[in-house]
C-alpha cells in the first residue's frame, strides 16, 4: 500500500534576506498557496564560501524545511543554486526524500535570457561564488549557444545591502567600479542579469551608471512565472501544497533584526521565528 503524502507549504530558502525579493513575487503569483521562508542569516554570506560548505549548509536548511512539511523547496539564492542544487537533486533526494522536489533560480533565468537580448551579448552581476561556478555560462550554452556571457563578481554588494548602506554615497564607488568593469568587457552588452537576489534593491542606483538602453533583469518575476508553469505541469505536486494563504518566516539569527530588515525587501512588517541549527 502506497503511503499518502501529507501536504504542506512551499519552502523558500536563502542565505539571508535577498531571497525575500523572489518570495515577494512568488506570493504575488500564488496568493492562496502557503509559504515557509527560511533565511540562514547566522551564516551569511554564502557567496565567498567553498562548494562543500555551501552544499552542507544548504542541504541542512532544505532538510529543516522538509521536516516542517514542505514537499517543494525553492532555493531563492543564486550561490546555493550554483553550488548545491545539482548534488541535492541527484544525490540526496532519491535516497531520502524521493517524492520531494528542490528547484533553483538559475535555470528559469537561463531558459529565457535568449529572448531578452538582441545583440546576444549579456552581462551578469553576481557573487564571487556564483561567478566561479560558471553555472550561468554552462546553462546559457545549453539553451542559447550563440549568446556570449560577460561576468562580474561584486563581493561588496551583499554586505552593503545587508547593512542598509547600499543607498549611501559611500556605496557609489563599489557600484560604479563593477559597472565600469563589466561594460568594458563588451560594447555590445544590451542586457544584464542581476544574478543575486539582493541586487534588485540596487536597481535604481545602478540606473545612474548604466545606459538606459541596457536592460536590467531581476529574477523574481522570471522565477515566479516558472514556478506557476511547473505546478501547472505537475498537478500532483500542487496537490501536496496547502492553500490557506499563510506565510511563515524562520531565521537562524536575531528575529528582531530579521523582522526589521525584511521591511526593506518586502515592504511590509513580518514576524519571524528563530531556528537553532
Amino acid at each position: 500500500m502506497v503511503k499518502k503524502q501529507k501536504s504542506g507549504p512551499i519552502g523558500v530558502f536563502d542565505s539571508g534576506y535577498g531571497g525575500l525579493t523572489v518570495y515577494k513575487e512568488l506570493k504575488s503569483k500564488l496568493p492562496n498557496h502557503d509559504f515557509l521562508y527560511l533565511g540562514d542569516n547566522a551564516r551569511v554570506p554564502y557567496g565567498s564560501r567553498s562548494f562543500d560548505t555551501v552544499y552542507k549548509y544548504t542541504l541542512e536548511c532544505v532538510n529543516q524545511l522538509f521536516d516542517r512539511g514542505c514537499n517543494l523547496v525553492v532555493l531563492a539564492c543564486n550561490t546555493a543554486s550554483a553550488k548545491a542544487l545539482r548534488n541535492i537533486q541527484q544525490l540526496d533526494l532519491p535516497k531520502i526524500k524521493s517524492h520531494k522536489r528542490v528547484l533553483g533560480v538559475i535555470r528559469p533565468t537561463t531558459e529565457t535570457i535568449g529572448q531578452l537580448t538582441k545583440t546576444k551579448h549579456v552581462g551578469l552581476f553576481a557573487t564571487t561564488g556564483t561567478v566561479r561556478s560558471e553555472s550561468y555560462k554552462i546553462e546559457i550554452d545549453k539553451f542559447f549557444p550563440k549568446v556570449k556571457l560577460y561576468q562580474e563578481a561584486c563581493p561588496m554588494w551583499v554586505p552593503l545591502i545587508e547593512n542598509n548602506e547600499h543607498l549611501s554615497v559611500g556605496a557609489n564607488y563599489f557600484i560604479r567600479k563593477h559597472v565600469d568593469n563589466l561594460l568594458s568587457k563588451s560594447k555590445k552588452i544590451d542586457a544584464i542579469i542581476l544574478a543575486c537576489t539582493h541586487y534588485p534593491l540596487l536597481e535604481k542606483k545602478l540606473r545612474r551608471f548604466i545606459p538606459k538602453e541596457i536592460r536590467l533583469i531581476s529574477q523574481g518575476e522570471i522565477v515566479s512565472n516558472s514556478l506557476v508553469d511547473y505546478l501547472d505541469r505537475h498537478p500532483e505536486m500542487d496537490l501536496l501544497i496547502t492553500k490557506k494563504g499563510k506565510q511563515s518566516f524562520l531565521t537562524t539569527e536575531s528575529t528582531k533584526d530579521f523582522n526589521q530588515k525584511s521591511v526593506l525587501f518586502l515592504g511590509e512588517k513580518i514576524k519571524s521565528d528563530l531556528l537553532k541549527l
